[in-house]
């Protein structure tokens, strides 16, 4: 069994459900120790990470025990021939503990265990303390990664806009509907697979699924979390994902995947819409700012192994692997 650098046993093995509370608290007083909260466990209010992750692929969640106390959690996601972990975290009093190191080690078994081509992560731009961690390891640190945000306008025009909702899918007619999608993310990137995503926000009733249509063929899609209970919070619609697909014509349609996502966000209430943008996706990042998002923090993306994956110019695609 391996040792902290002090010397005690740590145990590493697949999160239950039981564990769920505790690894969200850890998650919380976390990232808010780093960031210097007054109330560091108040981090992300009623947002929630690990308990959607986990119901997403509960096979893919580790965390570390010491003495029977859940000291840390990783979580990792499987978009196909993507991959990436996150949120890690471990309980502050462990930290400079070799502890972050043995949660990677499951990560990397599921990477390899999936034939993943592009694994990755994001951390905080500004902490040489992950970046090198997370180097040792063959990862490697690329472009950033904006979090930006705009406000949801009070009237959104959406006329001439062919989008619907994967929520008003038959029931029956789904499995083809996730096959079309899979064709489509695949064709902007090959082995890109965003399903189970789709299905975890519609199984547990995180937000919906946007698709566009063009001349009757699926030519984006965008999957929102939404509200208070999911990765958004309260007001918030968060674009976890969303692709158009590439050449002629892809920043339109990419505005007007935007547009539909806005849309949605105003028929559910809510005030605010999110979404990350890689700076090495180039026109998709220039082209946010021009609908009206602001850069609210800086992350950067880190590879293994060190190539572009989609993190490219010409591909208008959205989001963030927190």
């Amino acid at each position: 069994m391996p040792k902290t650098k002090s010397g005690a046993d740590v145990l590493i093995r697949p999160l239950e459900e039981g564990d769920l509370d505790a690894a969200d608290h850890i998650t919380r007083l976390a990232f808010g120790t780093f960031l210097g909260l007054p109330e560091p466990a108040t981090f992300m209010g009623d947002t929630k990470y690990v308990h959607t992750r986990w119901k997403a692929n509960p096979d893919a969640a580790f965390c570390a025990e010491v003495d029977g106390e859940l000291i840390g959690s990783n979580f990792v996601s499987n978009w196909g021939s993507v991959g990436f972990f996150g949120p890690l975290t471990t309980h502050p009093k462990m930290w400079d503990q070799g502890v972050a190191k043995l949660l990677i080690e499951p990560a990397i078994a599921c990477f390899e265990a999936w034939g993943t081509r592009q694994a990755g992560l994001m951390t905080f731009a500004e902490s040489i303390k992950h970046v090198n961690l997370y180097q040792r390891f063959g990862f490697y640190p690329r472009f950033l990664t904006a979090i930006m945000s705009k406000p949801v306008a009070p009237k959104v025009n959406d006329e001439g806009i062919q989008w619907t909702k994967f929520s008003d899918v038959p029931a029956d007619k789904r499995a083809r509907m996730l096959e079309i999608c899979r064709e489509m993310t695949d064709s902007v990137y090959q082995g890109l697979d965003v399903r189970i995503e789709i299905m975890s926000v519609a199984s547990q009733h995180l937000g919906d699924t946007i698709l566009l249509w063009e001349g009757g063929k699926l030519t984006g899609l965008a999957i929102c979390h939404c509200g208070a209970g999911s990765e958004a919070g309260s007001g918030i619609c968060y674009i976890k994902f969303g692709v158009v697909t590439s050449g002629n014509g892809a920043a339109e349609r990419f505005a007007k995947l935007v547009t539909a996502c806005e849309k949605l966000a105003l028929q559910k209430g809510l005030q605010k819409l999110t979404g990350g943008a890689n700076t090495a996706r180039q026109e998709a990042y220039d082209l946010m700012f021009k609908l009206g998002f602001k850069t609210n923090r800086q992350t950067v993306v880190m590879h293994r192994p060190n190539e572009p994956g989609y993190n490219r110019p010409g591909v208008f695609l959205i989001d963030d692997w927190r």
